[in-house]
């Protein structure tokens, strides 16, 4: 058994921090919302995780300290635009050493850094000397299977391959299989650019398109994260494996995947702002469009995809216009080279 913080109390960390507590692990949840903290306590049950039970050793607490002190494991799943903020309010109490998990998807605008890059940047800022293990934990795993425990895949991610074995024997159960991998950036990579591509997909079904258009984009936009990850040095095969096919499958055809259901409403010719506002829970694909962009420009990769989607959403081009763009862009070999 070990004693386990989870910092973020939405339907990712829930579903996380109940199948910990299911296998024998003390398991504490911190949110950032007292209000929060009171219903989760009282009721037992997340609003957007229906018939969902959660365990009574499960605690609740309003207080980041009783969440992140003596614990084996430090896990981090506010959505990503609290990533930093979360991290800066919980520096004082993470002992030197300590294994953090991050189970956000997103690039930081501004910096250009992955989740577990802006943890350790904010933690070096805060405490001298601090030296976190950081491990990304990503992969197909919608918080609405994995809290009804559905056999599901998911990868530590880690340049210390010994804090992502620990991290794998600590989440791998008789429904969760944990696969280790040493390409951290890569792995979140992936799991911050596929969620601009589920919203491709949604905006296409939104528009009334078939299964041909979402294999299209599903199969393009891979070949958009992979192209971009060879250029900065991640190593190509993990955008084959469980982060990058496997979460680019199932983020852009779920009926669970805010970013495809988002899409969709777009598609169907709602504005940005109302559509994440129906949605009524964080859309990490709006935001990690302004990263991908410029990533794409500094490592002078096209990504017709994601251009397409950021002219939809940051510039008011309708989607049936990005999508004669699309169509209409100079021909090519499928490997990119032009004819």
């Amino acid at each position: 058994m070990c004693e386990i913080g989870v910092l973020g109390a939405g339907t990712w960390g829930i579903a996380l921090a109940r199948m910990l507590a299911l296998t024998g692990n003390q398991v504490t949840v911190w949110s950032a919302m007292e209000k929060e903290v009171e219903v989760l306590s009282k009721l037992r049950a997340h609003p957007n995780l229906p018939q969902v039970a959660i365990p009574k050793q499960m605690v609740f607490t309003k207080e980041i300290a009783q969440a992140c002190q003596h614990k084996a494991v430090l896990l981090f799943a506010v959505p990503s635009p609290f990533v930093r903020s979360t991290a800066r309010l919980a520096a004082k109490y993470i002992p030197e050493s300590q294994i953090i998990v991050d189970a956000a998807k997103g690039i930081e605008a501004d910096t250009l850094f992955t989740m577990t890059e802006v943890i350790r940047d904010e933690l070096e800022q805060s405490v001298q000397g601090l030296n976190p293990r950081l491990v990304a934990l990503s992969g197909p795993t919608h918080a609405e299977e994995v809290a009804r425990d559905m056999p599901s895949t998911i990868v530590s991610a880690s340049a210390d391959l010994e804090a992502a074995e620990i991290v794998q024997d600590i989440f791998m159960n008789t429904c969760m299989r944990v696969y280790t991998n040493r390409d951290i950036k890569g792995v979140e990579l992936c799991g911050a650019v596929k969620n601009i591509i589920a919203l491709a997909a949604g905006i296409s079904a939104g528009l009334g398109y078939g299964d041909n258009t979402k294999a299209a984009i599903i199969t393009r936009g891979l070949a958009e994260i992979t192209c971009l990850g060879c250029a900065m040095g991640c190593v190509e095969q993990t955008f084959t494996g469980l982060a990058g096919i496997g979460d680019l499958i199932v983020t852009a055809t779920s009926m669970h995947s805010r970013n495809n259901r988002c899409g969709q409403l777009i598609g169907q010719g709602l504005k940005t702002e109302e559509a994440v506002k129906q949605i009524g829970m964080v859309v990490e694909g709006i935001h990690a469009i302004p990263a991908a962009m410029r990533l794409s420009q500094e490592y002078k990769v096209e990504m017709p995809i994601v251009e397409a989607v950021n002219a939809i959403v940051s510039r008011g081009v309708t989607p049936a216009e990005a999508v004669k763009e699309l169509m209409g862009r100079d021909k090519k070999g499928e490997r990119g080279e032009p004819l």
